[in-house]
């Protein structure tokens, strides 16, 4: 699980936890917040590791499966 916030970090963190064990997906964390969630794009291009979800609040309910489409489309969206 990593924060959005974390930004570059992230990715280093990513690639900590790489090493030291199997990894199937990442669960990011914080991407309601300021975060615009560019390690999602770091974190696969680099390691090829999937988000499988993203946080978008602070209740269990608020826990997302990642859809790249969606979250593409906001990037831009949030840039007009």
């Amino acid at each position: 699980m990593l924060d959005a916030i974390t930004g570059q970090n992230g990715l280093q963190q990513a690639r900590v936890f790489k090493e030291s064990m199997d990894l199937t997906g990442i669960v990011l964390t914080k991407l309601d917040g300021t975060a615009k969630g560019g390690v999602v794009v770091a974190i696969q291009e680099e390691l090829r590791i999937p988000v499988q979800y993203v946080g978008v609040g602070e209740q269990v309910e608020d826990l997302q499966h990642f859809d790249p489409d969606t979250f593409v489309q906001a990037l831009f969206e949030s840039k007009q």
